[in-house]
């Protein structure tokens, strides 16, 4: 019959939604995006001092992937506390329910702020690989760079452009069906 069926596509509609809040509140418990950015500023405050004397070679010690792999501890040791501060002063908003939304949940844990540093710090490091020449993100086990120009620079602009707005599309969507 009609009814069963329209009982049936509610039950699986409910079903999905239960899944994706599931799988959200999941992430966030295993992924801080806070703490991924925060991590990819400490690892680019590297290159600061060449940039301001106009050296050309940027990128040492921390642009590579052993590099990559201490920053994080000086990300979450930092920037852990710092982020949380912020979300401590936070307050949800009721006339914002996106910003109070987006504010996520209010404890970062020790794992998600791990993993967002880790994670930050790693695609720093591929990402400038492409661009810069002047990187090793192998030493001191290989010289050069196999990442260099592995997509030329305007695609990879394109790409992160492209996969921005593909984000804010998504977070818009699950923003609206949060709100259903």
């Amino acid at each position: 019959s009609m009814a069963y069926g329209d009982d049936e596509q509610s039950r699986l509609q409910q079903a999905a939604a239960a899944l994706q809040k599931g799988a959200l509140e999941r992430l966030e418990r295993t992924f801080d995006v806070r703490l991924f950015g925060f991590s990819q500023v400490m690892i680019d405050l590297e290159p600061a001092i060449p940039i301001l004397r106009h050296d050309p070679f940027l990128h040492g010690f921390t642009h590579t992937y052993l590099g990559a792999t201490l920053v994080p501890l000086v990300s979450v040791a930092l920037g852990r506390p710092i982020c949380q501060w912020v979300l401590d002063h936070w307050r949800p908003d009721p006339r914002s329910p996106l910003l109070t939304w987006l504010r996520g949940p209010g404890r970062i844990s020790w794992p998600a702020a791990a993993w967002g540093a880790v994670l930050g710090t790693y695609t720093d490091v591929a990402l400038d690989g492409i661009m810069h020449f002047d990187m090793a993100p192998l030493a001191p086990i290989g010289s050069g760079n196999p990442l260099l120009r592995l997509v030329s620079v305007g695609w990879l602009h394109g790409l992160c452009v492209a996969s921005g707005l593909v984000g804010a599309v998504v977070l818009l969507g699950l923003f609206w069906r949060r709100g259903k």
